[in-house]
């Protein structure tokens, strides 16, 4: 049985017991969080969410990027959202990897070196504190007074603010 298909039988077993509003696409609570795609980060468990408050964003990183820029400016302008949470964490791949050498790598498996930028950091809170600047900077984005930036400890579950 392949991942996606014991995903598909967990759903299947379910059934409908998907808790919170679910009528609409805006999110009750005007929030959008953009978080790292690190499996062990659980948005919702974390913050104590319903269905329906929040959009939730992930990325390699919880980076502040074009793609993200691109979402939360659908998420603001069309579903309105007025705070923006930034939640980067501890132990992240991407302190693991440098811009070059991952180019590096993948333009020798591939012959096509990316165009795009990794966003490898290794000093977390200077991380989440750059992202913060390109959301507060960004002319798409309409709300820019209730950005506010986090770091998750994947190994306490602690959440401290980034000043």
């Amino acid at each position: 049985m392949t991942a996606i298909d014991l995903l598909l039988k967990r759903n299947s077993e379910l059934g409908n017991v998907v808790s919170g509003d679910r009528s609409s696409p805006r999110p009750s609570q005007h929030v959008a969080i953009l978080t790292c795609m690190d499996a062990r980060i659980r948005v919702f468990q974390l913050f104590g969410l319903q269905e329906g408050e929040a959009h939730i964003l992930r990325n390699a990183g919880g980076i502040v990027t074009d793609d993200a820029i691109r979402s939360l400016s659908l998420s603001q302008r069309k579903l309105g959202t007025r705070e923006l949470l930034i939640m980067q964490h501890t132990d992240c791949g991407l302190n693991a990897v440098t811009e070059d050498g991952f180019k590096d790598e993948l333009e020798e498996a591939t012959g096509l070196r990316p165009t795009w930028a990794v966003e490898a950091f290794r000093d977390v809170q200077a991380s989440v504190r750059q992202s913060i600047r390109r959301a507060k900077a960004s002319p798409f984005l309409e709300h820019t007074d209730l950005i506010r930036g986090f770091v998750y400890d994947v190994h306490t579950g602690q959440v401290s603010e980034v000043k």
